[in-house]
């Protein structure tokens, strides 16, 4: 029987249109797909209305998991479509490359050889657990992919050739995006066959083809009807030349074989996208879809411009019909000045931001991820054998009576108690996997450590997320340890280390806290930067008290904090010193962290002596950032090393007439941030800020006018009131208990005082 051969792009929405048709034509009795032939058996389910794409075909080793591979697969994938059209019209269909179980014990030979030759001294393996091919053997076709046997980019060459700048417009123009493409099969297998002229293949890729090669003869031999093939582009010139079988078959030999199963499992939209690191991805998974669904109906732009009419709507923008005509329009004029064949997503972005969004490109931006990686998420049948983590969740989801529900809803845990515990260890550990089923509300706010506030709420692109991190292990606990060890390795400061030594404690991982404690001792060794060192407290202090609900010796997670607030401490100084706003900002961040930190710890009070020194040493640097002065001031005030009376003095000393307005001005801003409600109750504060106020110029005034609002901004109305009270009439706190009811001569001063002000502050504003 005759063989036809349909070179396609891998989730190419084209090539999916152009294949159906050349199907309906073809009429052929069996449809051979590249894909792995041991998951032939699963096919026939693409065709239960219980499956929903996108979804993946998951191959993972049964006794190692973390050796996984995956084939995704869109409602615009060639091949699903090709497995689709073959079971509704009574063909065979078969998958015809490399058992799944060859694929995965090939990359853990690759993998065992990486690691053999592996001289990355910190451990940086790019994401990646050992052995794991996250984008999995599918990404290879004609967009290229992770092949070392073919050209870097063969569509590039092609397009370069054609005169264009990229190899994904010449595609889109091609076929993706024309509507009327023509029979390009054949010229793309002719063109790959120049391409492929004197190219030594890898070694695995030819057995790859050898393989491929030997199903095609077999299913042509006994097929009753034409054959179709339908692969990535790169591999038709090898398929379809003559080669002995024999030697096909001394190709396959010693392949590498491991003990697998394959299943189907959910995936989503936006993981289809090449932006993820899948190798045989898309630029923009939902435009794809969107061609796919519009293909051949002339009101696709207007399908698509309306669906951003209804986004920007949505948000409260007025998008007129109008509005939506001029930019079809310009879209039409951009395609044809380019001389595309129809307008493309580029040209109906640019013709949105221009009609739509009033040139403003940011706006766009806003919904640029909606619109283009899309928000779909697969479906399964419930029946499905599901990922070993899947099951085990599950599993755990049962035995502690937690149901994931897509309502939003609070849960109160006491782990004091057995079912407690088991809960928060599930929500813990699926955070640890950053699968946030669960969003703990009182973090860090208190010293209570028996109680935990979860809100929950179960998003479906959960399931794709434990299907991903299979690689990490087929169990809950072991998976969830693995995941986060690798995290700490990855971590690129000492606060993000210790906020992931806190997500180890928290889950109960005790070979991931241990790692982490290791890696901790090791970087806080070399890490001289006060920024981070101040930072690192306030995770550890937590990291300590939850130890004492999960009966974890924290003892050197608390040694660890006091000796890292302490080096803070002694660079602290010169730290402080030539520091920009956003600086000093960040210093005052971190002082405070460190602060609450190690008042959560009950540091000793040796360390304390240290702390109060370099705080005291700060607020009396006249150059240091002023900031950071300030904060440092207040920390002494709120832990009453400074007294009411010294406190006064700090500010009238700080504030004299001598010292530079600006300066002045952020040394206020830093005391009062957060304490702002101090100037209603402390008089002798309220006197000396108040003074300081009317004795400098007006001009003065009006150029930190909105370092002062920022001060001001976390009172109420009401505390607003009272203190406007409280300086107005010198009010005591006896007399701020009531109503604010003051004479209208007051109001009319007040305003005759701020008027001019006012005015000044606002350019071309009232001239009274």
């Amino acid at each position: 029987m005759t063989v036809h051969y349909f070179p396609i792009r891998h989730h190419g929405p084209g090539s999916a249109a152009s294949l159906v048709g050349a199907l309906d034509e073809l009429r052929p009795a069996a449809v051979l797909i590249e894909g792995p032939a041991d998951a032939g058996e699963l096919l026939p389910a693409l065709a239960s209305d219980q499956m929903k794409p996108p979804i993946a075909l998951l191959c993972y080793k049964k006794d190692d998991p973390s050796l996984a591979a995956f084939w995704p697969f869109a409602e615009y994938s060639p091949e699903y479509q090709a497995a689709l059209w073959a079971l509704r019209n009574g063909a065979q269909a078969k998958f015809i490359d490399l058992p799944s179980a060859a694929a995965i014990g090939h990359d853990a030979e690759e993998a065992g050889r990486d690691e053999a030759g592996d001289d990355n001294e910190d451990g940086d393996d790019d994401g990646e657990p050992p052995g794991a091919d996250q984008a999995g053997p599918e990404t290879d076709g004609a967009s290229g992919g992770r092949d070392a046997g073919r050209p870097l980019d063969p569509i590039g060459r092609l397009a370069e050739a054609a005169g264009y700048e990229d190899g994904e417009s010449w595609w889109c123009d091609l076929l993706d995006q024309n509507p009327a493409p023509g029979p390009v099969f054949g010229a793309v297998a002719e063109a790959m066959g120049e391409l492929r002229t004197d190219v030594e293949l890898d070694p695995f890729e030819a057995k790859r083809e050898a393989h491929m090669r030997l199903r095609v003869a077999e299913a042509a031999r006994v097929a009753d009807g034409p054959v179709a093939v339908v692969c990535g582009a790169w591999h038709v010139p090898a398929l379809a030349a003559k080669v002995p079988a024999a030697a096909d078959r001394k190709t396959l030999a010693g392949l590498p074989r491991v003990k697998s199963a394959v299943t189907w499992a959910p995936w989503a939209e936006a993981r289809l996208a090449s932006g993820t690191g899948y190798g045989a991805g898309v630029r923009a998974p939902g435009w794809n879809l969107h061609v796919w669904r519009t293909w051949g109906r002339e009101e696709s732009n207007a399908i698509w411009l309306t669906r951003i009419a209804r986004l920007l709507r949505e948000r409260g923008h007025d998008i007129s019909p109008a509005s939506l005509i001029e930019a079809e329009r310009l879209a039409l004029a951009l395609a044809a000045l380019r001389d595309r064949p129809r307008a493309g997503f580029e040209e109906l972005r640019e013709a949105s931001v221009a009609c739509l969004f009033g040139g403003d490109d940011l706006l766009w931006r806003l919904l640029e991820k909606e619109l283009l990686l899309g928000d779909q998420v697969g479906e399964v049948p419930p029946d499905t054998e599901a990922a070993p983590l899947v099951k085990d969740v599950r599993r755990i989801q049962r035995e502690v009576r937690l149901k994931p529900e897509a309502m939003e809803r609070e849960l109160a845990l006491d782990l004091r108690s057995e079912s407690g515990r088991k809960r928060s260890l599930l929500l813990h550990r699926l955070g640890a996997l950053e699968v946030p089923w669960g969003e703990l509300l009182d973090a860090g706010r208190s010293r209570g450590t028996f109680r935990e506030n979860w809100r929950l709420r179960w998003e479906p692109e959960f399931t794709v997320a434990l299907v991903e991190r299979v690689v990490w292990g087929s169990d809950l606990e072991g998976a969830a340890s693995a995941y986060l060890t690798h995290q700490m390795g990855r971590a690129g400061s000492l606060d993000a280390l210790a906020q992931a030594v806190g997500d180890a404690v928290a889950a109960e991982l005790s070979e991931a806290w241990t790692q982490g404690l290791r890696l901790l001792e090791a970087k806080a060794a070399l890490t001289s930067d006060v920024g981070q060192l101040l930072a690192a407290v306030a995770p550890l202090a937590a990291t300590v008290r939850y130890g004492q609900a999960r009966q974890v010796d924290t003892e050197p997670l608390r040694a660890l904090a006091e000796r890292l607030a302490v080096e803070a401490a002694l660079g602290l100084r010169h730290a402080a010193r030539g520091l920009d706003d956003a600086a000093a900002g960040s210093l005052a961040a971190g002082l405070r962290g460190a602060d609450q930190g190690l008042r959560l710890l009950e540091a000793g009070p040796e360390t304390m002596a240290v702390w109060f020194a370099a705080l005291e040493e700060l607020v009396d640097d006249s150059a240091a950032a002023a900031f950071a002065a300030g904060c440092a001031g207040q920390l002494l005030y709120t832990a009453e090393r400074v007294t009411p009376a010294q406190a006064v003095a700090l500010l009238e000393r700080r504030l004299s007439p001598g010292t530079e307005v600006a300066w002045a001005a952020r040394f206020l801003e830093g005391f009062f941030t957060s304490q702002a409600a101090r100037l209603i109750y402390d008089t002798p504060l309220r006197v000396a800020v108040d003074q300081w106020l009317r004795g400098i110029s007006a001009e003065d005034f009006l150029g930190h006018l909105p370092l002062f609002r920022r001060v001001l901004s976390e009172l109420d109305s009401m505390e607003r009131k009272r203190l406007f009270e409280a300086v107005v009439r010198g009010s005591g706190p006896a007399r701020l208990a009531g109503a604010v009811v003051l004479p209208a001569d007051v109001w009319a001063a007040h305003l005759r005082a701020v008027a001019p002000l006012l005015a000044g502050a606002q350019e071309g504003g009232p001239d009274e």
